[in-house]
């Protein structure tokens, strides 16, 4: 159980545990029913595989939040806010699994208050004064650069959603540069968010421009790695257990 936490967490118990592996197995189950049609239980797979995450770090965070010596290292609403942009990214898939066109920038509106969320969080992670190291500026610029290029290649296909998804756009671009400026001692965060702004290009990609070849396949796992490396990232930063054995 260490490996899938990234390392030995405090406060971590069993029925976080059980959440834990409720999460994997239903991402799983998910991604190997892809091809099954009509299969309504893809829905309820799609939600419990986001949802026990916040529920996860919630608790975890939360009963850290509660120890005595744990407010220098947590700033009181850590758990709030994680919990609150898993679940409104569970609320996003829920939406795109009932209508993909139908209730799509209603997804889309639910997706961006998770990434306000996510930026609420990794921005209070943040050293102040904030001096970016020369490796998280390179990574800056190429996310930028990145986040550009892509905009520019889908504009011609937006259409009259052209203003709702290049503000979501920017919203994903700006979390996943504040992952990699927060200055995290481990990689997983940011390198989560950039799955998750991976996957979001592939579906972006399918929708307004051009089908990328196997995307089908590649977008849950991106996003659910991608919202995995957040969670259990953000979780190994503030409640690893650095103690020896």
């Amino acid at each position: 159980m260490d490996a899938l936490t990234f390392g030995r967490l405090r406060d971590f118990g069993q029925a976080d545990r059980w959440l834990l592996l409720l999460s994997i197995m239903s991402s799983t189950a998910y991604l190997a029913t892809r091809g099954v049609q009509p299969f309504p239980g893809r829905i309820a797979l799609k939600a419990l595989s986001m949802a026990p995450l916040a529920v996860l770090t919630f608790r975890v965070l939360g009963s850290a939040e509660r120890r005595p010596d744990g407010a220098g290292w947590l700033r009181g609403r850590d758990h709030l806010i994680l919990a609150a942009a898993l679940a409104l990214s569970c609320l996003g898939d829920i939406l795109l699994a009932l209508g993909p066109r139908r209730y799509f920038i209603h997804a889309l509106r639910a997706f961006l208050f998770a990434h306000l969320a996510y930026i609420l969080l990794f921005t209070r992670a943040w050293p102040r004064p904030l001096r970016p190291s020369g490796g998280q500026v390179v990574l800056t610029v190429l996310v930028l650069v990145y986040s550009v290029l892509l905009s520019s290649w889908l504009s011609s296909g937006l259409g009259a959603q052209a203003v709702p998804v290049l503000i979501y756009s920017g919203a994903i671009t700006v979390m996943t540069v504040s992952t990699i400026l927060a200055g995290f001692s481990r990689p997983f965060v940011w390198i989560g968010a950039m799955l998750f702004m991976i996957s979001d290009s592939l579906i972006a990609a399918g929708r307004f421009r051009t089908p990328v070849p196997l995307a089908v396949y590649l977008i849950w796992p991106t996003y659910y790695l991608g919202q995995y490396g957040i969670a259990i990232g953000f979780l190994r930063e503030k409640c690893g257990d650095t103690s020896p054995g």
